[in-house]
């Protein structure tokens, strides 16, 4: 059983990207895993200040950004998740927004851990308007390497429910 941290930066609740991350999530569940979703459009969360305050952070700690704000949550589950899920429809060739907010925000816990501590495992779910994710899935890629994460599979396109649901179902 693994603890699965969900990281939805899609801003419609109920569209396709969404019907993705319900497959899995089922599918997740099916197989006994534990999993904590976040809706990030609806929590308030801001934008690295790029202070490095995080570095002065005790080891360990609950918080390690200077700045207090819903991202606390994130790093509560972040510490307990051993996969992390980045779910997004492709927003001008890469994720969207809020999700790139939690990443960025994610650097804290990095200098906090340290490198090997930092790495998870991972899942990308996306949908998009157009055939080309090219763009998103480099940043992935890229972030995956440097991270030192494990991809576990991506799922892309709006039709792909019963993938999204079988790659749940194989963590």
């Amino acid at each position: 059983m693994k603890n699965i941290l969900v990281l939805n930066g899609a801003a419609r609740k109920n569209g396709n990207t969404v019907k993705l991350l319900e497959a899995f999530v089922e599918g997740a569940k099916i197989t006994g895993h534990n999993i904590e979703t976040f809706y990030l459009q609806s929590m308030d969360i801001h934008g690295c200040l790029g202070c490095e305050g995080c570095k002065n952070a005790p080891k360990g700690c609950d918080n390690p950004c200077v700045q207090r704000d819903d991202m606390a949550k994130i790093y509560t589950a972040f510490i307990k998740a051993d996969v992390v899920v980045f779910v997004s429809p492709v927003y001008f060739w890469s994720i969207t927004g809020p999700l790139k907010t939690v990443i960025d925000r994610l650097y804290a816990e990095y200098r906090n851990l340290g490198y090997e501590d930092f790495q998870r495992e991972s899942v990308l779910l996306m949908t998009a308007g157009a055939p080309d994710y090219s763009k998103a899935t480099s940043w992935y890629e890229n972030f995956e390497i440097y991270s030192g994460w494990k991809n576990l599979g991506k799922v892309l396109g709006s039709g792909k429910i019963e993938e999204a649901r079988n790659l749940g179902i194989g963590i």
